[in-house]
C-alpha cells in the first residue's frame, strides 16, 4: 500500500512586507534583497494571529476540497518551529479548532526540511493501514522569532503554510521513496540561542537579543548548495530516473541561488523547477506545501507524472522524496 495525496491547500497571511518597505527599515536595497535571494515580497501574520490560526485554515481548506468530515481525520501532523506555546502542540490545538474529535496528532521540529520529515511519517503511517485520513501541514510564524534590525534574516523569512490530506492509495501512485538526513554538529550555524531549556528566558536572554534566528549565512549556504542538490540527485539515481522524466521539482525555498544549483545537479530545465519564493520568502517548513498547492492551482499536475520534493534547515536537517501524483 502506498500514501497518496488527495487534497492539497496553503495561507498566506494578508500583510506584507516588501523590499522597499525594508529599505525604510534596515540598511539594505531591493536590487540587494533580490539579486541574494530573489525574494521580493513576504506575508506577515496579523496580531494575536498564530501558528495554529494559519494552520486552522489549512485544515479547513483541505476537509473542503477533499469533502471530509472532521470526524473523519486519524491523525494530524504539523511541522513547525514556531508552536504557539511551550509543551502543548500546535497539532492538537489545529484538532481542537477544527473538531477532528477522532484525532490525535504531534508536532515535528526540523525547520525547513520539517515537511518533508512529516510527510514521511504520515505515508509510513497510512501504509501501515491503520490510518486513513492523515493531515499533514508545514506552517511557521517567521515574524514571530525574527530581529527586524538585523538585514541578514529580517529580508528571507515570511510566515505561511501549506499542507495536504494523504490517503491509502489504490494503485502505485503516491510516495514512491525518500532520503532523510541530519547533522546535529550543524546547531550553532541556523539556531535560535535561547528559549529553551538550556538558556531559559531571562533578562540577559532578552537584552542580548537571543529570541531570534541567528544564522552564519556563508557556513549555511555552502552547506544547502551542496547538500540539497547531492540529494536531490542521489534519489533520482536510486530510483532510475532521469532529469527529463520529472515533470516537477519543487525545492524548498530558501534562496534562488541554492534552487538554481540544484535544478543544475539534476539536469533540470527552467519549466520544470517551481519557483514562489518572489512572492513568499522562506517560510520554512511551509515552503513546500505552499508551492505544491500552487501547482496544483495552476494546473501543473497530472496523473502518473513524477514529483520530487527536496529540502534543508537548521539542525542541520536535509532531505528528498518522489511522489508519483495521482
Amino acid at each position: 500500500m502506498k500514501a497518496k495525496i488527495t487534497a492539497t491547500a496553503k495561507y498566506l497571511p494578508k500583510n506584507t512586507l516588501t523590499n522597499l518597505d525594508l529599505e525604510k527599515m534596515v540598511d539594505t536595497s531591493d536590487e540587494w534583497i533580490l539579486s541574494r535571494t530573489g525574494i521580493e515580497k513576504r506575508h506577515l501574520v496579523s496580531n494575536g494571529e498564530a501558528t495554529s490560526d494559519m494552520c486552522k485554515e489549512v485544515a479547513l481548506e483541505l476537509l473542503k476540497k477533499s469533502n471530509k468530515n472532521p470526524d473523519e481525520i486519524d491523525l494530524i501532523l504539523v511541522a513547525t518551529s514556531t508552536p504557539d506555546v511551550p509543551v502543548v502542540s500546535t497539532a492538537a490545538l489545529v484538532q481542537d479548532k477544527i473538531g477532528a474529535k477522532n484525532a490525535w496528532g504531534y508536532d515535528i521540529v526540523a525547520a525547513c526540511t520539517g515537511f518533508v520529515y512529516a510527510m514521511e511519517t504520515g505515508a509510513k503511517l497510512v501504509e501501515s493501514g491503520k490510518y486513513k485520513n492523515v493531515i499533514v501541514i508545514g506552517a511557521d510564524t517567521m515574524s514571530s522569532i525574527i530581529d527586524y534590525t538585523d538585514r541578514n534574516t529580517c529580508v528571507i523569512f515570511g510566515d505561511g503554510g501549506g499542507g495536504v490530506l494523504l490517503e491509502p492509495s489504490d494503485d502505485d501512485c503516491g510516495v514512491l521513496d525518500s532520503i532523510l538526513l541530519a547533522d546535529g554538529s550543524g546547531h550553532k550555524y541556523l539556531t535560535v540561542p535561547a528559549g529553551g531549556s538550556l538558556r531559559p528566558a531571562s533578562k540577559e536572554t532578552i537584552d542580548k537579543k537571543m529570541h531570534y534566528v541567528y544564522q552564519d549565512g556563508k557556513a549555511v549556504f555552502k552547506f544547502a548548495v551542496k547538500n540539497m542538490a547531492d540529494v536531490s540527485k542521489e534519489i533520482l539515481d536510486k530510483n532510475n530516473i532521469e532529469g527529463k522524466d520529472l515533470k516537477l521539482f519543487i525545492p524548498h525555498q530558501a534562496n534562488k541561488r541554492i534552487i538554481d544549483a540544484a535544478a543544475r545537479r539534476c539536469g533540470l530545465s527552467e519549466k520544470q523547477v517551481l519557483v514562489n519564493i518572489n512572492k513568499y520568502g522562506n517560510t520554512t517548513a511551509g515552503t513546500i506545501p505552499i508551492a505544491l498547492d500552487d501547482a496544483v492551482e495552476a494546473k501543473m499536475l497530472e496523473k502518473n507524472d513524477i514529483v520530487l520534493f527536496a529540502a534543508f534547515g537548521g539542525g542541520f536537517t536535509w532531505g528528498s522524496m518522489l511522489i508519483k501524483w495521482s
